[in-house]
C-alpha cells in the first residue's frame, strides 16, 4: 500500500514522517519511499542535497509535490555572515573547508571537454540577493571592480567576487565587492553542495517532481562525452515528469536529463587527448547501449511549465538520457549571460540525442541561442514555440570561448527534423550544419546561417569527414554513420521579413552569424529531378561512377513562402509571394508579461495561401529513410497553428491560421 510522508523545515523537530510528526529534511523521505508513495513538502528553505534511492514505476511513480507552489525552495546553498570589511568596498570572510565535504567548489574548476574560456571560474558562486556575483582572476579586479564587456547586464558585473587558499587554517577565504551595500544586512549565500535533487545511481525511474523552487548548486561543466549533472535531473532513468517548478542559479546547467557515468569515457579529451573530439563523441554514442540506452530503459521524460533562468551554461541539458522526451509550456530565459563560461555547450536547451524529443509551446528568449540540438536530431520537433533576443545586446562583444547566437541551432544531425509554427524574431533564427530539416509554417525575422559549412575540417592538408550517426526508426539502435552531405531541407509556408539591418555584408550564409533572410542561400542545393538523374541513367548504373552524385549535395524543396523588407528569394521557388514594394513592420510588446506582435504584416500578405503540409508532403529524410511523422510512426498534419486552432483546406504562410490581431502569445 502507498504511503504519503511529510516534510516540514519549520517543524519543532525531526519526525517520522507522519503528518503530525514530519521529517524536516526531504532526504529522509527520498531514503524510504518506494513506487506510488507520496512525498508532501511545506513552505520553507531546505538547504539539502536530495537523492532518490528506490525507483517508481510507469503505473505507480513516487511523486514529490510542494505543498504551496514554489513554496518549498531546495537550495545548494548557505547563508554566509560574519562579513568583514577588507578596503572599499571589498568585504571578506573565512570558510572553513569541513562544510564542503568531499566535493570542494572552491578548489574545483569549470573545466573539461568543449571549455574554451580560460581556466579561471569555479563550480562555486557568491549570491547577493539571489544574484549571482561575477568572479575575478585576481583580488585587484575584485576591488576595482570594472563592468564587465562581455555581460550582457553590464551593472550586473560589478558585483564581484575573489577566492584563495588558506592551507595552514583549512580555510576558504572569499573577498566580495558589494558596491557600498552591507553584506550583513543583505542575504548573501554561497553554494556549497553540486546538486539539489539528483540520484546517485542509475535506473531510478519514474520520479516526479511538482511545484519546487531549485536553486544555486555549484554544478559542473556538462559536456556531451562526460556524466552531466545539473541542480536537478534523473541522472540515467525513465519516465521523470519535472513540473511547475522554478530554477534558477545553477552555476552550470538547471536541469540534466543527462548521460550515463562511464569513467573510461569521462571527459576523455580533457583527461587523455589522444583521440579526436568527434571521435570519442562517437564511441559515447556507440557505448551507450552497453549501458542500457534502449527506449525500454531510458528517457520518455516530461518537463512541463517550469521556469528556468539564469544559468551559466544550460537552462536544459541532455546527452542522449532525454530521447523520447516533451519539454513543453517552459519559460526559459537569460542563459549563459554573464560571458564568464564559454564553450560549445550553451543554451537555453541543449540535447545531444534529441531523437524523437518534441519541444513544444515554449517562450526562450535572452540566452545566448535558443534551443541546440546537437547530433542525432532524429525524429525531433521544435514547434510552436517563441524566440526572442537570443543574441548579445548591441555594444557587448562576445566573451572567451563563447559561441555565436540563434534561435535554433540543428549541428551534424541527418534528420528528419522538425521545425514548425514558431515565431522566432532573433537576428539569426536557424543554423544548419545539418541536412534532412524541415521548415514550415514559421514567422522567421532572422536568417539561416552555417549553410553548406560548420561540419567538416581540413586537417593535415586533408578533408576529414565528420562521420555521425542515425538510428533505426524510432530506437536509440544505430543504423548507420555518415557525414553530412548538406541538403535534404524543406522550406514550406514560412513568413521572410527583413527586420534587422545586416551588421556585416560581407558575411556569407556559411558564416555563423549570417543575418540575411531569405532562403538564397539554398540555391547551391539542386531540385529532386537534377538530383535524381544520374541515377536513373542507363539500366546498370557503374557504381563507381555515381561516386560523384553519392557524395554530391541533396536536393531541397522550396514553396509558399511570403517575402517582405528584401528577404531574398531562392532560385528554385515558383508558388511564393514576393513584396518588394512596401515596408512591413513586426514588433514584439510586452506588457506585464504578456506578449503580443504589433505588426501591419498581414495588411500585405492579402489572401495568398498553399496547400496543407503533410508527412506525405514532406517524404523522407534521406540517410535514415524516416519520414518526417510522430515518435509514434503516426503521418502529421500541419493543419494545427501556433495557437492550436484548425487551419482548414488551406494555409497562409506563417505560424498563424489567420491574423494573430492582440491576441497574447
Amino acid at each position: 500500500m502507498s504511503k504519503i510522508y511529510y516534510v516540514n523545515a519549520n517543524a519543532d523537530h525531526d519526525g517520522n514522517g507522519s503528518k503530525e510528526s514530519p521529517f524536516k529534511r526531504i532526504n529522509e523521505a527520498a531514503k524510504i519511499a518506494a513506487a506510488g508513495d507520496e512525498i508532501v513538502v511545506a513552505p520553507g528553505i531546505y538547504r539539502e542535497y536530495v537523492c532518490p534511492k528506490n525507483a517508481g514505476t510507469k503505473e505507480a511513480p513516487i511523486r514529490y509535490r510542494s505543498e504551496v507552489p514554489l513554496g518549498a525552495v531546495i537550495t545548494g546553498a548557505e547563508e554566509m555572515k560574519g562579513w568583514k570589511k577588507y578596503k572599499g568596498n571589498v568585504w571578506t570572510v573565512r570558510v572553513d573547508n569541513s562544510v564542503f565535504g568531499s566535493y570542494h567548489p572552491y578548489t574545483t574548476y569549470v573545466y573539461g571537454d568543449w571549455y574554451f574560456a580560460p581556466k579561471v571560474r569555479h563550480t562555486g558562486c557568491v549570491f547577493l540577493n539571489d544574484n549571482a556575483m561575477y568572479e575575478t582572476a585576481t583580488l585587484e579586479e575584485c576591488m576595482k571592480a570594472p563592468a564587465d564587456e562581455h555581460a550582457w547586464d553590464a551593472d550586473a558585473s560589478k558585483y564581484k567576487w575573489y577566492t584563495e587558499q588558506d592551507a595552514e587554517t583549512n580555510e576558504t577565504v572569499l573577498y566580495a565587492n558589494f558596491r557600498g551595500l552591507d553584506p550583513n544586512k543583505e542575504n548573501v549565500e554561497i553554494s556549497v553542495r553540486r546538486n539539489c535533487f539528483m540520484p546517485e545511481k542509475n535506473f531510478v525511474d519514474y520520479i516526479t517532481v511538482s511545484g519546487f523552487t531549485i536553486c544555486k548548486a555549484a554544478t559542473t561543466w556538462a559536456p556531451p562525452a562526460a556524466y552531466q549533472d545539473g541542480m536537478i535531473g534523473p541522472h540515467w532513468a525513465k519516465g521523470w515528469i519535472i513540473e511547475d517548478c522554478e530554477i534558477y542559479g545553477s552555476r552550470c546547467c538547471g536541469i540534466s536529463l543527462g548521460k550515463y557515468m562511464d569513467p573510461e569515457n569521462d571527459m576523455y579529451f580533457t583527461e587523455k587527448r589522444v583521440k579526436s573530439p568527434t571521435q570519442m563523441e562517437r564511441d559515447a554514442v556507440c557505448r551507450g547501449q552497453y549501458h542500457g540506452w534502449t527506449k525500454e530503459r531510458i528517457g520518455s521524460h516530461i518537463i512541463r511549465r517550469c521556469h528556468v533562468h539564469h544559468c551559466e551554461q544550460t537552462g536544459i541539458v541532455g546527452r542522449m538520457g532525454g530521447v523520447f522526451s516533451t519539454i513543453e509550456d517552459c519559460h526559459i530565459h537569460h542563459i549563459c549571460n554573464s560571458s564568464q563560461l564559454g564553450g560549445a555547450e550553451t543554451a537555453g536547451i541543449k540535447l545531444h540525442a534529441a531523437i524523437d524529443v518534441t519541444i513544444r509551446r515554449n517562450h526562450i528568449h535572452n540566452c545566448i541561442m535558443g534551443v541546440w540540438l546537437d547530433w542525432e536530431a532524429q525524429g525531433a520537433r521544435v514547434s510552436q514555440n517563441l524566440m526572442h533576443d537570443n543574441h548579445r545586446p548591441k555594444g557587448v562583444l562576445g566573451g572567451n570561448g563563447s559561441m555565436f547566437n540563434t534561435d535554433v541551432f540543428v549541428e551534424v544531425g541527418h534528420g528528419p527534423t522538425l521545425i514548425d509554427n514558431n515565431i522566432l524574431l532573433s537576428k539569426v533564427a536557424i543554423t544548419i550544419p545539418s541536412e534532412g530539416i524541415a521548415v514550415v509554417n514559421n514567422l522567421i525575422l532572422g536568417g539561416f546561417s552555417l549553410i553548406n559549412s560548420g561540419v567538416d575540417s581540413i586537417i593535415n592538408g586533408q578533408r576529414e569527414p565528420r562521420y555521425t550517426p542515425y538510428h533505426i526508426r524510432h530506437r536509440t539502435e544505430v543504423a548507420g554513420f555518415m557525414t553530412i552531405l548538406h541538403g535534404d531541407d524543406r522550406i514550406y509556408n514560412n513568413i521572410f521579413v527583413q527586420k534587422y539591418e545586416v551588421e556585416d555584408k560581407k558575411k556569407t550564409p556559411k558564416d555563423a552569424d549570417y543575418m540575411e533572410v531569405g532562403t538564397k542561400a539554398f540555391d547551391i542545393f539542386p531540385t529532386y529531378e537534377e538530383w535524381r538523374k544520374p541515377f536513373d541513367e542507363g539500366e546498370l548504373p557503374d557504381m563507381g561512377g555515381l561516386a560523384t552524385a553519392h557524395f554530391g549535395h541533396l536536393p531541397v524543396w522550396v514553396e509558399g513562402n511570403a517575402y517582405f523588407n528584401g528577404a531574398n528569394v531562392c532560385k528554385h521557388e515558383k508558388k511564393k509571394l514576393v513584396n518588394k514594394k512596401d515596408t512591413v513592420s513586426v514588433e514584439l510588446v510586452e506588457k506585464n508579461g504578456k506578449y503580443t506582435l504589433k505588426t501591419d504584416l498581414y495588411k500585405y500578405l492579402k489572401d495568398f495561401t498553399n496547400g496543407i503540409i503533410t508527412s506525405d508532403t514532406l517524404g523522407c529524410a534521406f540517410e535514415p529513410e524516416q519520414r518526417f511523422e510522430s515518435p509514434d510512426g503516426s503521418a502529421i498534419t500541419f493543419d494545427i497553428d501556433y495557437f492550436g486552432n484548425h487551419r482548414g483546406v488551406s494555409a497562409m504562410p506563417g505560424p498563424f491560421a489567420v491574423a494573430p490581431g492582440r491576441q497574447a502569445l
